[in-house]
């Protein structure tokens, strides 16, 4: 790599940055989604996924996402999405667990290898789905969450398993599909 490279790469990473902080701090006047469902991304490579997350969750309504131990991301994917949809950003996984919890949750782990399948079961009104990390998957040990359901999205041919950012859209349209916007319940 010449050195004009790496500091064309160096400046454009310092400006992905800027842009990162300033639409942070414009995170925190957006108003939650019309829609009661959560997005939990845990460990998300800070990279790749999440603006186009980001970009879903605006589409499909969502009341926020919250983010585990995720870095600063280059937020200009998302196409503004990121000022529009809360993000809550935690440390750790069991201070969005006792939040979520407390406020009513019921909690969904995304696993491909789950034998409940997102067709199979009627999701609550409030639901929240936890996207794990693109290589290692979830982070969180179900034997210390209980209560946390495991749920599949069902895949037809011969893939292991989907794009985190595709699995996050699928299941936000499922549950619009059994919770319509403005429908009662």
């Amino acid at each position: 790599m010449s050195k004009s490279d790496k500091t064309s790469r160096q400046q454009h990473w310092r400006n992905a940055m800027q842009r990162y902080e300033k639409e942070r701090r414009r995170n925190l006047l957006a108003k939650p989604g019309g829609q009661e469902f959560i997005l939990i991304l845990d460990h998300l490579k800070a990279g790749f996924n999440i603006p186009k997350i980001f970009r879903s969750a605006e589409a499909f309504a969502a009341r926020e996402v919250h983010l585990i131990n995720i870095e600063a991301f280059d937020p200009a994917p998302a196409k503004g999405s990121f000022r529009k949809v809360p993000a809550r950003f935690h440390d750790h996984f069991q201070t969005c667990y006792d939040e979520l919890v407390g406020r009513g949750y019921q909690l969904f782990a995304m696993d491909g290898n789950c034998k409940h399948s997102s067709n199979d079961i009627r999701l609550p009104q409030k639901s929240a789905f936890i996207l794990g990390n693109e290589e290692q998957g979830l982070n969180l040990t179900p034997i210390d969450y209980p209560d946390i359901n495991c749920l599949s999205i069902p895949i037809i041919g011969n893939m292991e398993s989907l794009n985190v950012s595709i699995a996050a859209s699928i299941i936000m349209y499922e549950y619009n599909r059994q919770h319509p916007p403005g429908a009662s319940d």
